[in-house]
């Protein structure tokens, strides 16, 4: 059995934020945080899980604002990133992004009454830019949002990275439009979805039967994991060996949390 195998925790966690509270939120953030979340402490988080690798999702709270992730990569090549950007981004500007170890762009819909058109001119452009990169497209959006999205971003050519199963908190979405083309984008080969944050559920042990539909359309191979450290909007109320736990429970069997890291290593580090 190789060595990976062996390591209950997973090795890789493909989604936490770090912020401090002087960071500058936009004027439409939906979350302002209660206390710092520093890069160093969730370093040490990582240490004593025997997490090697991360990557750090840019949090919609602070728009374009970018500057606290590009220090983080900076001081630990251990970590990627994902870039909250505007489409009229200089093509310049993001290729020394991906030289710093960005790896993607975020979409955060989740709170949105109305998202931007990705059919426009101004986002077709931007989205050749990504997949010409080799980023992906990080979203997570409103369960009636999936359909038309994932369509379009399917047909622009760039890799998708779904959120937290859809963010889909109810089981009553598990038959709805939105997640089964979840499951249809996975199945044709260019969408990827984190089995996380089944403490975002309502209740959690909603997020069971979402789980269960993921992994057996993709196994392990278009599957990835993070624990959205801080848990904004539930700081005080999750710890990380919670949300280990919840993954554990989730995806209960060992050789596929090993195929889920490895999957990992591929999507964000080779």
């Amino acid at each position: 059995m190789s060595e990976i195998s062996q390591i209950k925790a997973p090795i890789v966690d493909a989604h936490f934020h770090t912020w401090r509270l002087d960071h500058p939120l936009t004027g439409t953030a939906w979350h302002a945080p209660p206390s710092d979340a520093p890069i160093d402490e969730f370093i040490r988080l990582m240490d004593k899980h025997g997490i090697i690798f991360g990557v750090v999702a840019a949090a919609s709270i602070f728009g374009e604002y970018n500057d606290y992730v590009r220090a983080a990569i900076a001081a630990h090549p251990r970590l990627r990133a994902t870039a909250v950007l505007s489409p009229k981004t200089d093509i310049r500007q993001m290729e020394r992004m991906k030289e710093e170890g960005f790896v993607g762009v975020r979409l955060m819909w989740a709170f949105n009454e109305t998202n931007p058109d990705l059919e426009s001119g101004e986002y077709r452009m931007f989205l050749r830019r990504v997949a010409d990169l080799g980023w992906h497209v990080h979203l997570v959006a409103k369960p009636e949002v999936y359909v038309p999205a994932i369509r379009i971003l399917e047909k622009s050519g760039v890799r998708l990275v779904i959120d937290h199963m859809g963010d889909m908190k109810k089981r009553k979405f598990v038959d709805s439009p939105g997640f089964r083309e979840i499951l249809a984008a996975v199945d044709r080969g260019n969408t990827w979805v984190k089995v996380s944050c089944k403490f975002r559920f309502e209740p959690p042990d909603e997020a069971d039967f979402f789980a269960e539909k993921l992994i057996r359309a993709a196994g392990g191979d278009r599957i990835l994991w993070g624990s959205d450290w801080p848990f904004a909007a539930f700081e005080g109320k999750v710890t990380y060996d919670r949300v280990l736990e919840d993954y554990y429970h989730l995806v209960p069997d060992a050789e596929m949390r090993r195929r889920i890291d490895e999957t990992a290593l591929r999507f964000y580090f080779t």
